[in-house]
């Protein structure tokens, strides 16, 4: 059995792209880092845009066994 746990990573704010930059990437990387040292396996992300494009985010979610 698993225990699951979602986080919404906020990326840098956008002018003219909401893409993701490598800025937003090293940010991702980080936490995923950050938890998997903590025992959590990242299960899946999504990069979601915004409408606005000023500013979008990455949808992560980890799980560890219980």
């Amino acid at each position: 059995m698993y225990t699951y746990k979602t986080e919404l990573l906020w990326v840098s704010k956008k002018i003219w792209s909401d893409k993701a930059n490598e800025e937003d990437i090293a940010v991702l990387d980080e936490l995923i880092n950050k938890k998997s040292a903590e025992g959590w396996e990242l299960v899946t992300y999504d990069y979601m845009a915004t409408s606005s494009q000023i500013r979008g985010a990455f949808i992560v979610t980890f799980r560890k066994e219980v």
